[in-house]
Protein backbone atom coordinates (compact mmCIF):
# COMPACT_ATOMS: atom_id res chain seq x y z
CA UNK A 1 0.00 0.00 0.00
CA UNK A 2 1.37 3.44 -1.05
CA UNK A 3 2.23 6.22 1.48
CA UNK A 4 -0.81 8.21 -0.55
CA UNK A 5 -3.59 5.78 -0.17
CA UNK A 6 -2.67 5.49 3.91
CA UNK A 7 -2.59 8.94 3.94
CA UNK A 8 -5.92 8.86 2.52
CA UNK A 9 -7.56 5.41 4.62
CA UNK A 10 -6.38 7.69 7.63
CA UNK A 11 -7.66 10.88 6.49
CA UNK A 12 -11.56 8.76 5.90
CA UNK A 13 -11.14 7.19 8.93
CA UNK A 14 -11.05 10.45 10.63
CA UNK A 15 -13.47 12.01 8.28
CA UNK A 16 -16.20 8.93 9.77
CA UNK A 17 -15.13 9.27 13.50
CA UNK A 18 -15.43 13.40 13.45
CA UNK A 19 -19.14 12.27 11.96
CA UNK A 20 -19.42 9.59 14.58
CA UNK A 21 -18.52 12.30 17.27
CA UNK A 22 -21.05 14.99 15.36
CA UNK A 23 -23.96 12.47 15.29
CA UNK A 24 -23.90 11.81 18.79
CA UNK A 25 -22.99 15.89 20.00
CA UNK A 26 -25.97 16.63 17.89
CA UNK A 27 -28.40 13.72 19.37
CA UNK A 28 -26.53 14.68 23.11
CA UNK A 29 -27.37 18.31 22.01
CA UNK A 30 -31.26 17.54 21.58
CA UNK A 31 -31.73 15.99 24.12
CA UNK A 32 -30.19 18.46 26.38
CA UNK A 33 -32.52 21.03 24.96
CA UNK A 34 -35.33 18.64 25.54
CA UNK A 35 -34.38 18.70 29.19
CA UNK A 36 -33.92 21.94 29.87
CA UNK A 37 -37.41 22.37 27.80
CA UNK A 38 -39.04 20.70 30.68
CA UNK A 39 -37.17 22.20 33.51
CA UNK A 40 -38.32 25.50 32.61
CA UNK A 41 -41.57 24.33 32.23
CA UNK A 42 -41.69 22.87 35.75
CA UNK A 43 -40.03 25.70 37.22
CA UNK A 44 -43.06 27.67 36.01
CA UNK A 45 -45.56 25.12 37.31
CA UNK A 46 -43.71 25.34 40.50
CA UNK A 47 -43.84 28.44 40.18
CA UNK A 48 -47.72 28.63 39.84
CA UNK A 49 -48.46 26.13 42.46
CA UNK A 50 -46.39 28.39 45.38
CA UNK A 51 -48.20 31.94 44.10
CA UNK A 52 -51.48 29.72 44.03
CA UNK A 53 -51.09 28.20 47.67
CA UNK A 54 -49.71 31.13 49.12
CA UNK A 55 -52.73 33.55 47.83
CA UNK A 56 -54.77 30.95 50.01
CA UNK A 57 -52.61 32.42 53.16
CA UNK A 58 -51.93 35.90 52.77
CA UNK A 59 -54.72 37.03 54.71
CA UNK A 60 -53.25 35.42 57.83
CA UNK A 61 -49.83 36.37 57.83
CA UNK A 62 -48.84 38.92 60.42
CA UNK A 63 -48.17 41.58 58.24
CA UNK A 64 -51.66 41.98 56.47
CA UNK A 65 -53.17 45.37 56.85
CA UNK A 66 -56.77 44.13 57.29
CA UNK A 67 -58.89 42.13 59.47
CA UNK A 68 -58.42 38.83 57.85
CA UNK A 69 -61.92 37.47 58.66
CA UNK A 70 -63.31 40.16 56.63
CA UNK A 71 -61.59 38.96 53.21
CA UNK A 72 -63.17 37.06 51.27
CA UNK A 73 -61.54 34.85 48.48
CA UNK A 74 -62.15 34.77 44.56
CA UNK A 75 -59.28 33.61 43.26
CA UNK A 76 -59.75 35.10 39.13
CA UNK A 77 -59.31 37.33 37.99
CA UNK A 78 -58.20 39.03 41.40
CA UNK A 79 -57.00 37.46 44.84
CA UNK A 80 -60.04 38.34 46.84
CA UNK A 81 -62.18 41.45 48.19
CA UNK A 82 -61.12 43.00 51.50
CA UNK A 83 -64.14 44.63 53.47
CA UNK A 84 -63.50 47.37 55.69
CA UNK A 85 -65.41 49.64 57.78
CA UNK A 86 -64.78 52.53 55.29
CA UNK A 87 -63.61 51.30 51.91
CA UNK A 88 -63.73 48.26 49.98
CA UNK A 89 -60.36 46.81 48.83
CA UNK A 90 -59.64 44.73 45.69
CA UNK A 91 -56.84 42.65 46.88
CA UNK A 92 -54.45 40.73 44.65
CA UNK A 93 -51.62 39.14 46.35
CA UNK A 94 -48.01 38.25 44.17
CA UNK A 95 -44.91 36.71 45.07
CA UNK A 96 -41.61 35.85 43.41
CA UNK A 97 -41.65 39.22 41.62
CA UNK A 98 -45.19 38.11 40.09
CA UNK A 99 -47.08 41.13 37.67
CA UNK A 100 -50.57 41.94 37.13
CA UNK A 101 -51.49 40.20 34.11
CA UNK A 102 -52.98 42.36 31.24
CA UNK A 103 -56.75 41.43 32.50
CA UNK A 104 -55.80 42.81 36.33
CA UNK A 105 -53.85 45.76 35.17
CA UNK A 106 -57.35 46.38 33.15
CA UNK A 107 -59.49 46.11 36.47
CA UNK A 108 -57.07 48.59 38.84
CA UNK A 109 -57.13 50.96 35.74
CA UNK A 110 -61.08 50.18 36.27
CA UNK A 111 -60.80 51.25 39.78
CA UNK A 112 -58.24 54.28 39.57
CA UNK A 113 -61.14 55.77 37.28
CA UNK A 114 -63.60 55.11 39.40
CA UNK A 115 -65.47 52.69 37.22
CA UNK A 116 -67.48 50.71 40.27
CA UNK A 117 -71.36 50.66 40.47
CA UNK A 118 -73.18 48.85 42.77
CA UNK A 119 -76.18 46.80 41.19
CA UNK A 120 -78.87 44.91 43.29
CA UNK A 121 -80.41 42.31 41.59
CA UNK A 122 -83.80 40.95 42.70
CA UNK A 123 -85.47 37.78 41.61
CA UNK A 124 -89.21 38.23 42.19
CA UNK A 125 -92.37 35.71 41.82
CA UNK A 126 -92.61 37.27 38.19
CA UNK A 127 -89.99 35.35 36.27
Amino acid sequence: MSSQTTVYLIIGLFALVLIFLLRGARREILRLRDELTAIKFSKQSQSSKYGKLSEQFMPFLKHYPYDPQAFRFLGTPIDGVQFCEDKIVFMEFKTAGAQLSPLQRQIKQMVDNGQIEWCEFALRDKV
